[in-house]
């Protein structure tokens, strides 16, 4: 086994993770005598996955790939979805070995692919699930990973702030804290989401949009809005033509809901205590939906009320090097009367963006499932 090979397939993957949902990104690179005769990955929900576009683009090439190696960053699905299954393409192909990095969660596949494939005469080889390509395959498609092992899509909460912690000053003014090259690294994290969460303060007082512009894609993840009383302005920007929304509430209003739906928004009621949405049954219906990763962009009070619930997995901080003193935190779950009360995380990466530092932080134990 080569490893580069897998490195590139993975290189591929990430590249189109933007585009795949609600399907995980897979990148396939085809070798003979260890040289790339095809490559391709994962395309757009309905289209072909990355074992088709490696054996198009090998014919593309005049490549015989019979006697062929895969590598693929995913075990081939062997089941009849949107597409046929993968594994029955690499046999008719003529493929003689495939190199995997991880096993497929789905449990329409879970092993049944790697199975058929010997069954077929091709020889399979899986890595290790602790090596370090394995992980990274995971790490790439968490949220559908979390999904078919948790029974939950995987929650990440974006904050941009000041080193010392202030998302906006007291009069709310926000714009613009971060970086421009933060900023895009942000809406690059929005645009391989399943779905963008707010909440009907952010809608109200910022007026966003909370679209992909600052990233090339020709997908625009849906927009959830938790709006307890159906206060969503029906012209507000985050209206955009072909963008799905979905609008939570806590407070039934036939009116305001028939003219949301005009909109072309779906209104799903789920009410809690307060009168406030019931978050954990909206995590539940977002499952339930197929939605497997999810961004939140939201105040420090639904910001607040997430991690209180235990929904959030962990947390991608956009800190700035500069200091606000009073204003706006980052979310209101306190005060906590003991240290230990705190939510404990580890640090998975920090880096520097352009010139502010980009923390991801997951709660502890969250990431179990990958190892």
């Amino acid at each position: 086994m080569n490893s580069k090979h897998l490195e590139r397939a993975l290189e591929l993957a990430r590249a189109n993770a933007h585009i795949t949902p609600p399907n995980p990104s897979v990148g396939c690179v085809l070798t003979r005598h260890d040289v790339v005769i095809g490559e391709g990955a994962t395309q757009a929900t309905g289209s072909a996955h990355a074992e088709i576009m490696a054996l198009r683009d090998a014919q593309a090439r005049g490549n015989d790939v019979r006697g062929a190696t895969a590598y693929v960053t995913l075990e081939p699905c062997a089941h009849q979805g949107r597409t046929g299954p993968c594994c029955d393409a690499l046999v008719q192909a003529g493929v003689a070995r495939v190199v995997v990095s991880t096993g497929d969660p789905n449990p329409l596949v879970a092993g049944q692919g790697i199975a058929r494939l010997r069954t077929a005469g091709v020889a399979v080889d899986v890595l290790p699930t602790d090596h370090p390509l394995a992980l990274a395959s995971r790490e790439l498609n968490i949220g559908f990973f979390s999904r078919m092992l948790r029974g939950k899509p995987w929650l990440r909460m974006k904050i941009a702030a000041s080193l010392d912690g202030q998302t906006a000053l007291e009069n709310g003014q926000s714009q613009w804290i971060t970086s421009a090259p933060a900023r895009a690294d942000g809406h690059a994290w929005r645009a391989r989401a399943g779905a963008i969460l707010t909440g009907i303060g952010t809608v109200l007082e910022d007026k966003p949009r909370l679209d992909v512009r600052l990233f090339d894609t020709p997908r625009q993840p849906p927009l959830v809005v938790v709006d307890s009383r159906l206060e969503t302005p029906l012209n507000a920007p985050l209206f955009i033509a072909g963008r799905p929304v979905l609008i939570y509430a806590a407070v039934a209003d036939a009116a305001k809901q028939a003219a949301l739906e005009q909109q072309g928004a779906t209104v799903v009621l789920l009410p809690g205590a307060g009168p406030k949405v019931d978050l954990v049954a909206m995590a539940q219906d977002l499952f339930n939906r197929g939605i497997h990763e999810v961004h939140v962009e939201a105040g420090h009070k639904l910001n607040g009320s997430l991690v209180r619930e235990g929904l959030i997995d962990e947390f991608l901080v956009y800190l700035a090097p500069k200091m606000l003193g009073a204003g706006r935190g980052m979310l209101n779950i306190g005060p906590l009367s003991e240290l230990t009360q705190g939510l404990d995380l580890n640090f998975a990466s920090v880096e520097r963006i352009g010139p502010d530092l980009r923390v991801l932080a997951r709660v502890q134990g969250r990431d179990d499932f990958l190892h």
